[in-house]
């Protein structure tokens, strides 16, 4: 059965390039990045996990943490790290899952059946601190993750998860965001919005980000 929004991300225990990972432990409080490769030593997850790594900060500010997942053997992932720390001028500061045995391929539904039998997809799980899945992203293979997207992504759901809001197309930290339909009362809304809001149709109201 395939995940969908809003369900438990399956726990598992699995061997890394950084130790065992005890999947719900590890992640703990914090939200997590999980994203898939399908074998070490491709080419476009190399530039992917290195500007991963780059992020180490952004990732940081946001209580976020990154956690690859590839079907290789720890010992694959050990040299495919220093490649990726050469080539792309950085240091990987996160773990690789080696899933050897696709254990966590097939929990989280990484392998389809139009792709071959032994290759993940490249799919990206965003799972909140409740352990719930709150967007899933699947790519092709010839083209690379936009992790400035997941970023953005991340900033929207923390934002909405605190606010009666919901963020517009293209919308980036700071621009005016939604006031979402439910929210009718106007003395609730005066509390919530101090700074107004600007009513376009009676159901696309917006309003100044709320400060997070």
């Amino acid at each position: 059965m395939s995940l969908r929004l809003g369900d438990t991300a399956p726990d598992f225990t699995q061997q890394s390039s950084e130790g065992e990972i005890r999947f719900h432990d590890w992640a703990g409080d914090q939200w997590i990045v999980l994203f898939s490769h399908p074998a070490d030593f491709t080419p476009v997850c190399t530039t992917e996990l290195g500007y991963t790594a780059k992020l180490a900060d952004e990732f940081k500010k946001r209580n976020v943490k990154p956690l690859a997942v590839s079907v290789d053997p720890v010992d694959s992932h050990e040299k495919w790290i220093a490649d990726i720390n050469e080539t792309q001028n950085t240091r990987v500061n996160f773990p690789i899952i080696a899933d050897a045995d696709r254990k966590v391929a097939e929990l989280y539904d990484m392998i389809h059946p139009n792709s071959l039998a032994n290759l993940t997809v490249r799919t990206v799980f965003i799972i909140d601190p409740a352990k719930k899945i709150r967007l899933t992203l699947t790519y092709p293979a010839s083209t690379g993750r936009n992790f400035n997207e997941i970023l953005r992504v991340i900033d929207s759901l923390q934002l909405t998860d605190g606010y009666k809001v919901a963020t517009p197309a293209n919308w980036q930290d700071g621009d005016d965001v939604v006031i979402v339909p439910s929210l009718q009362d106007e003395a609730e809304i005066a509390q919530r919005f101090p700074k107004g809001y600007r009513a376009v149709r009676p159901y696309l109201r917006l309003t100044p980000q709320p400060n997070r």
